[in-house]
């Protein structure tokens, strides 16, 4: 679980000073883009939904509730490492040369909590950088700006509204070095394929001399692992629904969310977490965008999420297969949680 997704690509360069109103166009477009995922995700046998879809407003504001809870514990891991390591990690990712100046670019930066730490041993220590953050949700943006602004008044930020590839092009147009964060285990999200590709379109952009840091999330009990997608208090399961809210108020469907319960698990074979919104009862679902009903049986599903747990093997095999290297190789204690830098190979 993770903020993964990706929505509306800023327009010019001109945006990347501050998070602006999507242009009508873009969101025009990006309607458009849900009426097709809806309508190709709910008509396969097995029907699906992408998680890229749960980081409305809605959804982020949820989603920060989940990285405090006692079962979440991948913010809190780290949270941890981020503290631990901060200074060999500032060593790994910025340039040679101490004073050359770069871009320090997140995707899915959400609330930024781990990356001050980073950000604030950055400046102590006299780097020359821009924070460049990136995220689905304006209103997150616009949190987290506003409180750099008063954590960190000296530092330079350039929020970028984008989805991840438009916020990469964007980037690789500007002249200078490039360090990529993408934290949260936010890469166990994707499937298998779609994972490689990903990684592969990071590192086509980067030149020798930048950097990746990724979070990967590793496995381990999978009782700890599980406990962290159903939380006793119900946070993740209204994350979860808030989908179909979502479907409802964007889409004018109506899902009676009363009808509906989440639910997970994890297969330790295959590393994987995969979660479901299930339908309690038979009953049918129009959604009037779409001009459409979509019928549901008694206890059928909706799969909405995987997230995959990883060894440190696969980890260097992956980057192998992407084109990449690992440098370095930042764990916690309890060897739950990895934050990996890469260079292209």
């Amino acid at each position: 679980m993770s903020s993964s997704a990706s929505v509306s690509a800023a327009s010019t360069l001109d945006s990347l000073s501050q998070p602006s109103e999507l242009p009508s166009e873009t969101q025009n477009q990006e309607l458009e883009n849900l009426k097709r995922h809806v309508a190709e995700g709910l008509r396969r046998p097995q029907k699906t939904l992408s998680s890229m879809y749960f980081y409305d407003d809605e959804g982020s504001r949820l989603f920060q509730q989940i990285m405090a809870l006692p079962e979440y514990y991948p913010t809190r891991t780290e949270f941890q490492l981020f503290t631990r390591h901060q200074s060999a990690l500032a060593t790994a990712l910025r340039p040679t040369a101490t004073q050359e100046p770069f871009f320090l670019l997140e995707l899915g930066a959400g609330d930024g909590l781990k990356t001050k730490i980073l950000l604030r041993h950055l400046l102590e220590t006299n780097a020359t950088f821009t924070y460049v953050p990136v995220d689905i949700s304006e209103a997150a943006l616009e949190g987290l700006a506003a409180s750099l602004g008063e954590e960190l008044p000296e530092l330079r930020v350039e929020p970028i509204v984008a989805d991840y590839s438009e916020a990469l092009r964007l980037m690789a147009a500007r002249p200078g070095r490039k360090v990529v964060l993408f934290l949260g285990s936010n890469i166990g999200n994707f499937l298998p394929p779609d994972r490689l590709t990903f990684l592969r379109n990071l590192a086509a952009p980067l030149s020798p001399n930048d950097r990746l840091l990724i979070g990967f999330d590793l496995q381990k009990n999978p009782r700890t692992i599980r406990a962290a997608y159903d939380d006793a208090q119900g946070v993740t399961a209204a994350f979860n629904l808030n989908l179909l809210a979502r479907l409802n108020r964007e889409l004018g469907a109506d899902f009676d969310l009363a009808h509906w319960q989440h639910y997970t698990d994890y297969d330790p074979l295959a590393g994987a977490v995969r979660s479901y919104l299930v339908s309690t009862r038979t009953q049918a679902v129009h959604i009037s965008a779409l001009n459409q009903s979509f019928q549901f049986a008694a206890w059928e599903t909706i799969h909405t999420e995987n997230s995959y747990k990883f060894t440190a093997p696969q980890i260097k095999a992956l980057a192998a297969e992407a084109g990449l290297s690992v440098t370095e190789f930042f764990t916690d204690e309890q060897n739950y949680f990895a934050d990996v830098v890469l260079r292209p190979a």
